[in-house]
């Protein structure tokens, strides 16, 4: 076996410290992710039912109305400066831009689903992923990022300017295509397993709630954004629940024929090269960089830790 180096090692751990520090937060280590019980490491989770994730979904409601954004507005635009709003902009574009996407390609995956149980969760999920496209709108709208963007469809237009290639392969492509064969074929079950795979196992679980976290933690750091960190945690915590549902219908998957392994597998492979690459900053002109505080190294090593945790789970090592 190869040795690690020191800075892989120092990433794998604050990889793991991160993890435990977010179980410890309110309602997250209910959402029985993978990613946050350290069992996972040995392929021992307590997954939730369908049905329990359903009444999880019930307790945790929140509203973006709630939040006021007036010192928001204020941090950006007086305490924040235009090279650091420059940088922020990728991480925040990615979020806003990926909520509207997944929001619109939910609808054929959870008609697809095999039992009333999987269709009632994703159903909550639908609803989830449109709030979160509110509240970053709310965001975008009231902090003013934009001038002179009035309205939704054209601060998602804006928004995309700072996306990278490798973003639009992963949504627009792969995403985009497998989900229109699943509208087209409901009943074909292994192209279900893949795009379960890829929406919850790789767009949510290994690429937003890898920024989700850097983003919250250096905003807690920095104490800027205080209206959009407590959104952002509520998005978090949804996220969380989400890839809980998607970790318990592939271990059940992976157990019902080698068959649905297979196909787990095979969209890893395909779809990670890609989103690997959807987390490097178009504006990043060396191998290595720090975002939000953390460096290349430590993004890829937290967001690689929290899947394979997931992955053990499944029985896929």
């Amino acid at each position: 076996m190869e040795a690690k180096t020191d800075p892989q090692a120092a990433a794998e751990a604050r990889t793991a410290q991160t993890l435990s520090d977010i179980a410890q937060q309110e309602g997250f280590e209910e959402t029985s992710d993978p990613a946050l019980q350290e069992s996972a490491d040995r392929g021992k989770a307590k997954l939730l039912s369908y049905k329990e994730l359903y009444l999880l979904w019930e307790r945790q409601h929140w509203a973006t109305q709630e939040l006021d954004f007036t010192q928001d507005r204020i941090d950006w635009h007086e305490r924040i400066s235009p090279e650091e709003r420059f940088q922020r902009m990728y991480g925040l574009s990615g979020f806003f831009i990926g909520e509207q996407r997944v929001t619109d390609e939910l609808g054929p995956i959870m008609r697809a689903c095999p039992l009333e149980e999987q269709r009632i969760f994703l159903s909550t999920q639908i609803a989830d992923e449109a709030r979160h496209v509110r509240f970053f709108d709310r965001f975008y709208s009231e902090v003013g990022l934009y001038e002179g963007a009035d309205d939704l469809a054209e601060r998602l237009r804006r928004t995309e300017e700072n996306l990278n290639e490798s973003f639009g392969q992963l949504f627009d492509d792969l995403l985009h295509n497998r989900v229109d064969r699943l509208a087209a074929e409901p009943e074909d079950i292994e192209a279900l397993v893949e795009a379960v795979t890829l929406y919850h196992m790789i767009i949510e679980g290994a690429l937003a709630l890898t920024g989700q976290h850097f983003i919250i933690e250096y905003n807690t750091e920095q104490n800027t954004l205080p209206a959009f960190v407590k959104g952002f945690n509520n998005v978090a915590r949804d996220e969380h629940r989400h890839i809980a549902f998607g970790v318990r219908f592939l271990t059940d998957m992976a157990a019902e024929d080698d068959k649905y392994r297979q196909a787990i597998q095979r969209m890893m492979a395909e779809a990670l090269p890609i989103a690997d690459g959807v987390l490097d900053p178009p504006w990043a002109e060396e191998d290595d960089w720090d975002l939000f505080g953390y460096s290349r190294a430590e993004t890829h090593a937290f967001a690689a830790q929290c899947l394979t945790r997931r992955l053990k789970v499944i029985g896929l090592a």
